[in-house]
């Protein structure tokens, strides 16, 4: 069974998804600003986290998610903001609303649901701020395959590991393409670049807003709206 997840913990988790990554832990001081929880209760609670396995704790440094943690981040910080693109899209809410609403509803908020909400918005990308929407954690290689499976929720396998999009990567960071966001569209932009299922990518150093790619010798250019897409298992 899986484990059961508090909202306070999956806050903490969201956070930290937000502002950190494993080479940049979050302080207990942004933990505690962002939060609205006092710096010595942040620190219990990281220590309680890390005794979980969901987070790597340094005092006075700072923390950062494990791969586990990370997995559970990803998920309620896609809820979030594809709820925040919903009530924007679909229900009109006003911008300054949009993270309370969001932040109420995301913890309650089924796998059904949300991608049942994915299907109807077509898949987005950003949420209204322009944050990248992580992958959905359903185990199929485009939206397409999602769109057109009728089985119950329970009997669609789920990945087991975390996607990162080519837009999350660092420069030197490597990976295989799993999982291309969107229909028939994003797949053709996607091969037009050279890239498809089962490539293999390193990113390096651009000096334009775009993303430079390497597959084999070959050096492509990648658009930030094709990277926030393409959704790779990194080395």
């Amino acid at each position: 069974m899986a484990k059961e997840i508090s909202e306070n913990i999956e806050e903490y988790l969201e956070v930290l998804y937000k502002f950190g990554s494993k080479d940049s832990p979050v302080s207990t001081t942004t933990l505690s600003r962002e939060l609205g929880i006092a710096p010595g209760s942040v620190t219990q609670m990281l220590k309680k986290l890390e005794d979980i396995g969901y987070i790597d704790y340094v005092p006075y440094k700072g923390a950062s998610l494990t791969d586990e943690g990370s997995k559970i981040a990803q998920k309620i910080t896609r809820k979030h903001r594809i709820l925040e693109r919903f009530l924007k899209d679909v229900l009109k809410i006003k911008d300054e609303n949009l993270h309370a609403q969001a932040c109420e509803m995301e913890h309650s908020l089924s796998d059904e649901a949300e991608r049942a909400i994915c299907h109807m918005l077509e898949h987005p990308d950003t949420c209204p701020d322009d944050h990248l929407i992580p992958a959905c954690d359903f185990d199929f290689a485009n939206c397409d395959d999602c769109v057109n499976n009728q089985s119950d929720i329970e009997d669609i396998g789920v990945r087991e590991f975390n996607l990162l999009s080519i837009s999350q990567l660092a420069s030197g960071e490597e990976g295989e393409v799993l999982f291309i966001r969107g229909g028939d569209s994003s797949l053709s932009d996607a091969m037009d670049a050279g890239i498809a299922i089962g490539s293999k990518i390193r990113i390096s150093d651009s000096e334009t807003s775009d993303y430079n790619v390497f597959i084999d010798d070959s050096q492509i250019e990648v658009s930030r709206d094709l990277a926030n897409n393409i959704f790779v298992k990194t080395f």
